[in-house]
């Protein structure tokens, strides 16, 4: 049975991997969280895990450097990363300090669990916790130039509501079925699936001030329609746009 710890800074984000997982059917235990890098540090003396899953970008002490400290320390516990398209150099170094794998937030229902069953088919074929195996592996360390300026395109015209794999393949100068093959292949999501993780990504930093009405925050990335972002968001987030304001609202 893996001991699970998680840490992550967003309560309600945490709170929904605590509770909303059977991790028991998953022949997991969550023995802690932690709101940062410093208290799961602290966690991780106390309580031993065998598996971590952290998100990167945290107040006091990110992710990173606590994986950093960890492997410094010779601690190999295995560590599933969530992670945003804004911190995914981070990622890409995360992978080799020997995080076994990581997920694109706001992840999809079942995403999480699939990750810690594939870990746990890793360890049951034999590869023991101190060889840290990848089970996603960078290709070549990095992504491609086109999939990498594809993500940068993304980031700065989310906001248009017309943005799709048509406009994106034009700005690059290559097909749309090429860049669907090759986003597809170095990411392990489709295009459009990417571009709807990173607006509600944008949507979700919004929210957090209560100020901003969801009509508001649905144009800003790039909706028309508020009923469609909402249900969108609520399908990938797990909660609706009003209720995470409730929550995280500043």
């Amino acid at each position: 049975m893996l001991k699970v710890l998680v840490v992550e800074d967003e309560e309600l984000i945490r709170k929904g991997i605590v509770l909303a997982i059977d991790w028991a059917a998953l022949d997991c235990v969550v023995v802690g969280e932690a709101a940062n890098g410093v208290e799961a540090l602290e966690a991780v003396e106390r309580l031993d895990p065998s598996l971590i899953i952290t998100d990167l970008k945290m107040p006091r002490l990110d992710g990173l450097e606590m994986l950093r400290r960890l492997r410094e320390r010779g601690n190999n516990v295995y560590t599933i990363i969530l992670t945003a398209y804004d911190s995914f150099e981070y990622a890409q170094t995360a992978l080799r300090l020997g995080a076994v794998d990581f997920l694109l937030k706001p992840f999809r229902d079942g995403e999480l669990e699939e990750a810690v069953l594939a870990l746990k088919k890793k360890i049951g074929d034999g590869e023991g916790a101190q060889e840290a195996p990848m089970l996603y592996q960078l290709k070549k360390g990095d992504k491609s130039k086109y999939v990498l300026e594809a993500m940068d395109y993304i980031g700065a015209h989310y906001s248009e509501p017309g943005i799709g794999v048509a406009a994106i393949a034009e700005h690059l100068g290559i097909s749309e079925g090429h860049l669907s093959h090759l986003f597809k292949k170095e990411t392990d999501y489709t295009l459009l699936n990417y571009l709807t993780r990173y607006r509600m990504h944008q949507a979700m930093e919004q929210l957090r001030d209560c100020r901003v009405k969801i009509y508001e925050v649905a144009e800003a990335v790039g909706y028309r329609d508020v009923t469609h972002f909402s249900s969108t968001f609520k399908k990938l987030v797990g909660v609706s746009p009003s209720e995470y304001q409730d929550t995280s609202g500043t």
